[in-house]
């Protein structure tokens, strides 16, 4: 199986690689893509000698030609970050001058990602589908993962989108409950960066009860919430959901300290002096710093049951709705626990989802349909539209100086705005 990674100049690919190393038999060639050719030779140079140090047969190569390098793969992973770590920063910033939480993948700055993003990801998709084997798939880990997967899925390519989230819950639950983390089955409901962990099942005994029981404090310090909020709801709410159940009080913490951006642009800078030492064979520890825990173990395992290596794993995964939350509509995506198989993923059973959960859902999907349109048509009252809708916005005052602030800090990447 030829793998093909779109954004394969990323510090973190390898942490990729490694997983494919441990635990890829099925890939015969692995080829890194990516437009900045100088961090593409340092990390593909490091991601061969991880190969190599595991024993693993696989070859691999680098290139900065696209259309060359997705040729007759079977899988492309796109991983891309438009704009870099300075874009992030920017995204992480500019809401907070209006009171609003700055983050990545929600709110406005979320919006602004998604914006300078669908665009050359649909760009890309489009080589690879015509380049690619027939029937390729394409694996999405490039946020916003729901907005970009509804974008990749509108158009007409067979894609998935992954994300880390479920997986970490997963091995948390099973350390606190003393059984291999593939004994876990995980009820993971929501949409991408909106979702919650409802059960937790081992030998088909849900032990999400006893987990809020016994390690209350320990998960809501995981989530970064008080442990009243997990013990009304019942279940355990990804960390992302923090900016929603606790949004003022992380304005205030990120008006006062560096951004998430600022570290990681710090991290990546020590990873790729470590990755320019050639006796260093093994992903560093300050990998693990970067973000992403488990995102390999995650996607190895997503590209084996796609392709029929194992099709009694489940995995959480963002797919169109097709009737799963009978409150949104079936073209709709969601992220939720599903068994992939080489026709695709098969969403596991969920119990209905309570008001709260499904209220908050609809909200954001709205606000997902209308950034969807506003990253593929542009125009400022577009922008506008989405950040009135966003439940973190929502107020005319605020969504219109925060549209400003966004074209002016996406000019650079937004055609229609310059």
């Amino acid at each position: 199986m030829k793998i093909a990674v779109v954004g394969g100049g990323s510090t973190y690919t390898p942490e990729l690689v490694d997983g494919f190393a441990r635990l890829g038999s099925m890939v015969t060639e692995l080829v890194l893509i990516d437009p900045a050719a100088d961090r593409l030779e340092v990390v593909g140079a490091f991601c061969a000698r991880i190969l190599e140090h595991y024993g693993h047969p696989a070859k691999i190569w680098w290139t900065t030609d696209l259309d060359a390098g997705v040729t007759d793969a079977d899988v492309a992973v796109v991983q891309l970050r438009v704009g870099g770590q300075q874009a992030r920063i920017g995204d992480e910033t500019f809401p907070l001058d209006c009171g609003c939480v700055g983050q990545e993948t929600t709110g406005a700055g979320g919006l602004a990602k998604a914006m300078r993003t669908v665009p050359v990801v649909l760009d890309v998709a489009s080589r690879i589908r015509d380049r690619a084997k027939p029937g390729a798939w394409i694996v999405d880990f490039t946020n916003p993962v729901g907005i970009v997967t509804r974008a990749l899925l509108d158009a007409g390519h067979r894609a998935v989108g992954l994300c880390n989230v479920a997986i970490g819950f997963q091995r948390r639950f099973a350390a606190h409950l003393g059984v291999e983390p593939s004994a876990v089955t995980l009820e993971h409901v929501g949409l991408n960066h909106l979702t919650w962990e409802r059960a937790a099942y081992v030998d088909g005994v849900n032990r999400l009860p006893e987990l809020l029981e016994s390690h209350l404090s320990e998960l809501a310090a995981e989530v970064d919430l008080p442990a009243q909020v997990l013990r009304t709801l019942g279940n355990v709410p990804s960390y992302y959901l923090s900016y929603f159940y606790a949004h003022d009080r992380h304005v205030r913490e990120l008006l006062n300290s560096p951004t998430r951006g600022q570290r990681v642009a710090e991290i990546e800078a020590t990873l790729l002096e470590m990755y320019r030492d050639v006796a260093l064979v093994e992903k560093p520890a300050l990998l693990g710093e970067r973000g992403g825990a488990y995102y390999s173990e995650a996607a190895v395992g997503l590209i084996a049951s796609l392709h029929g290596f194992d099709d009694r794993a489940v995995h959480s995964v963002n797919v169109r709705n097709q009737g799963t939350l009978p409150f949104l509509p079936d073209d709709a995506v969601i992220e939720v626990s599903a068994r992939a198989t080489t026709a695709g993923p098969a969403v596991l059973p969920l119990n209905p989802l309570p008001p709260d959960l499904s209220g908050l859902i609809a909200h954001v999907w709205g606000y997902e349909e209308l950034a969807l349109d506003a990253a593929l048509r542009g125009g400022r009252e577009r922008v506008y539209h989405a950040l009135l809708a966003h439940p973190l916005v929502g107020q005319h005052e605020k969504a219109e100086q925060l549209t400003d602030r966004l074209i002016a800090s996406g000019r650079a990447h937004l055609a229609w705005a310059r």
